[in-house]
């Protein structure tokens, strides 16, 4: 029998990779192209700086990722010859306000403080960051350097992972909404909206958004909400930009990327005001940018749990069920198909995800 897993996007086809390597059957049911989608409209970034500085373990788990991240990439490159752009030199946050850089600098501190001193970052000035990043603008107070960081084309990762999965011998079933599942211990029926059903006698459920209207009938709570972010893509331009950060970076093919505004509506409409602030940031840091052709811009959902952090649990209702989530999925992406399979099968030498259970919500 196979595993079930419940969403195609970049967290479901990690997860299924996984899987097939340790050699599990494996079908990914995925829905169709009208569904709300972050793997098609996310940042794209490896990240490390900034996350968990309320929740070591998140911040170590992260980085767990971000070190298999080079062996993911290269596997992915080994076995289907799509060369996903990851690159993991670095990144740079920006700063225009010194307070603001000295108390993220402090948080940072802190945060490596909880992690027994590894946690490398380097605060700097404007003088300093200018030696390392020549292009910036005389707004910019200073930035964060950190060697953990990095980025990567998720278009071409999505498609990866998706032919990966295929000559692993995963079946792919895109296309088809699930309407319902039925669930017994280790045994489980997808119905499909054109009336197909798929047996499995595992399932992960890694919908996204969609894990909210299957969730309680499998034994979780899936407490997922939609975080609105809107991007910015300007037209191609000779390559400037070394360094990635968390609003601002150069894609693979030349075009610069800005972003990460955060908005709590499901809806996927941009609006001017939000758009004209990423712009006016993206120019007070780099002014070069100023006079450049904006191609594109979009807004696409993220799926957020209620503290941010990601979310694995086993089904306390059915035995082989299991439930992930997380607004991290490109970071994660490495150990959800390196770590997380041993975790699904229960084997002594899983990483302990307990700190990422839903119990957490219970208080």
């Amino acid at each position: 029998m196979a595993t079930l897993v419940i969403g195609g996007g970049v967290v479901g086809l990690s997860i299924a990779y996984g899987l097939l390597k340790q050699g599990r059957e494996v079908i990914v049911i995925d829905g169709s192209d009208t569904d709300a989608r972050a793997s098609r409209g996310n940042f794209g970034l490896v990240w490390i700086q900034g996350k968990g500085l309320e929740a070591p373990p998140y911040a170590s788990w992260s980085r767990q990722s971000a070190g298999l991240w080079k062996q993911f990439s290269d596997e992915l490159k080994e076995s289907t010859n799509i060369d996903v752009a990851f690159s993991q030199i670095g990144g740079v946050e920006y700063f225009t306000e010194i307070g603001a850089l000295e108390q993220e600098a402090a948080d940072l501190s802190g945060l490596r403080e909880k992690l027994g001193g590894d946690y490398p970052f380097e605060m700097l000035d404007h003088a300093q960051l200018k030696k390392l990043v020549p292009e910036i603008g005389l707004k910019v107070a200073g930035g964060i350097f950190s060697p953990m960081d990095g980025h990567v084309n998720p278009l071409l990762l999505l498609r990866a992972l998706t032919e990966a999965v295929k000559r692993l011998g995963g079946r792919l079933q895109t296309g088809h909404s699930v309407t319902s599942i039925e669930g017994a211990d280790h045994s489980y029926s997808a119905l499909l909206a054109d009336g197909t059903r798929i047996d499995g006698d595992a399932l992960v459920l890694a919908a996204g958004l969609g894990s909210a209207e299957h969730g309680e009938d499998l034994g979780f709570k899936a407490p997922v909400r939609a975080q609105q972010g809107q991007v910015l893509i300007t037209e191609k331009l000779p390559f400037f930009l070394k360094y990635p950060s968390g609003r601002i970076r150069q894609v693979n093919e030349g075009g610069v990327q800005i972003g990460a505004s955060k908005a709590e509506t499901d809806s996927e409409a941009t609006d001017l005001s939000t758009l004209q602030e990423l712009a006016r940031y993206a120019v007070d840091v780099f002014p070069l940018l100023e006079h450049v052709q904006l191609v594109r811009s979009w807004a696409a959902l993220r799926v957020m749990s209620p503290d941010g952090l990601p979310i694995y649990q086993r089904s306390a209702k059915y035995a082989g069920a299991h439930f992930v989530t997380c607004h991290s999925g490109i970071t994660l992406a490495a150990a959800h198909a390196g770590l997380l399979p041993e975790w699904i099968d229960g084997r002594n030498t899983a990483p302990d995800l307990t700190f990422f259970s839903e119990s957490r919500f219970d208080v």
